[in-house]
C-alpha cells in the first residue's frame, strides 16, 4: 500500500514539473495568461469604479476592493481551463500514448497537469495582487486571512480543473476544449458576485447566482481579504461545491483518460 502511494506521488511530481517546465521554455505563456486577467482588472475597475464606489457597496468606498476578489476567482476558472486543453493538446500529438506505455500511474497524467496550473495559478495570483496594490487594494482583514483567501483560491481553482480535465479528455481537439470551457465559465462569472453585487440583478436570476459555487467563492474570498459580511452557510456550502466536484470529476476524468487511449 505504502509502495503505491510512493508510486502514484512520485509520477504526480514528475508530470507536474514536466508541464512547469513547459511554462519555463515558453514564458509567453505565462506572459499571456496574466495580461488577460490584468486587463479585466484595469477595465472593469476603471470602467465601473466610480458608480459602484459612489453608492457605498464597495468596502471602504473603493470598487477595486469590492473587485479584486472576484478577478481572482475568474483567473482560477480560466486557469482551470488550461488543464483541458493541456490533455486535448497531448492527446492530439500522441503524448498521452507514449505516456500510456510506461509504467506510470494513469490518473498522475490528470493529477500532474492539475498540481501544475495551480502553481501556475499562484504565480498569476501574486502578480494581479501586486497590480491591484497600485490600483488601491489593501487587504484588511489580517495577514493570515489574506493568506487563507489565496487558499480557498487555489483549492477551488484545482478542483475545477478537473472539470476541464474531463472537458479536454472528451472533446475532439484542443480548440474544442477551450470553446466548451468557455462556454462554461462565462455563465458562472458573470451571473455571480464576483464583479457586482447579486442584489442588482433581477429576482429570477438572484436565485442561480446566490446559489452557485463562484458566488460562493467570492464571497468568501472578499470576507477574507476586506472583512465585508458573509452570509450564513457560505463556507460550509462551498466546501461541499468543492468535495462533491472532486469526488465526481477525478474518478471520471481518470475513467475517461482509460478509455481515451
Amino acid at each position: 500500500m505504502l509502495a503505491t502511494i510512493r508510486h502514484e506521488v512520485t509520477d504526480t511530481w514528475t508530470i507536474t514539473k514536466r508541464n512547469l517546465i513547459r511554462y519555463i521554455r515558453l514564458p509567453q505563456l505565462l506572459f499571456f495568461s496574466s495580461v488577460q486577467p490584468i486587463m479585466f482588472l484595469t477595465l472593469f475597475n476603471f470602467v465601473f469604479g466610480g458608480a459602484i464606489g459612489a453608492n457605498g457597496a464597495a468596502p471602504g468606498g473603493k470598487y477595486i476592493n469590492y473587485l479584486l476578489p472576484g478577478i481572482l476567482t475568474q483567473v482560477m476558472l480560466f486557469g482551470a481551463i488550461n488543464a483541458g486543453i493541456g490533455l486535448a493538446e497531448d492527446m492530439g500529438k500522441g503524448i498521452v500514448d507514449r505516456f500510456r506505455s510506461l509504467p506510470m500511474s494513469r490518473a498522475a497524467v490528470m493529477s500532474g497537469r492539475t498540481f501544475a496550473d495551480t502553481i501556475r495559478n499562484l504565480v498569476v495570483t501574486i502578480i494581479l495582487l501586486s497590480v491591484g496594490s497600485l490600483y488601491g487594494f489593501r487587504f484588511m482583514n489580517g495577514f493570515g486571512n489574506a493568506i487563507l483567501m489565496i487558499l480557498v483560491m487555489l483549492s477551488f481553482g484545482y478542483a475545477f480543473s478537473w472539470i476541464s480535465a474531463f472537458i479536454g479528455l472528451t472533446m475532439a481537439d484542443a480548440e474544442t476544449a477551450q470553446l466548451a470551457g468557455f462556454l462554461l465559465i462565462f455563465p458562472l462569472t458573470f451571473a455571480s458576485a464576483a464583479f457586482l453585487p447579486t442584489a442588482t440583478m433581477p429576482s429570477w436570476l438572484q436565485k442561480f447566482a446566490n446559489n452557485q459555487p463562484i458566488t460562493y467563492v467570492a464571497n468568501l474570498a472578499r470576507h477574507l481579504a476586506v472583512g465585508t459580511p458573509l452570509p450564513a452557510g457560505t463556507t460550509l456550502k462551498l466546501f461541499l461545491w468543492i468535495t462533491g466536484i472532486l469526488v465526481v470529476f477525478v474518478p471520471l476524468a481518470v475513467a475517461r483518460y482509460k478509455k481515451s487511449v
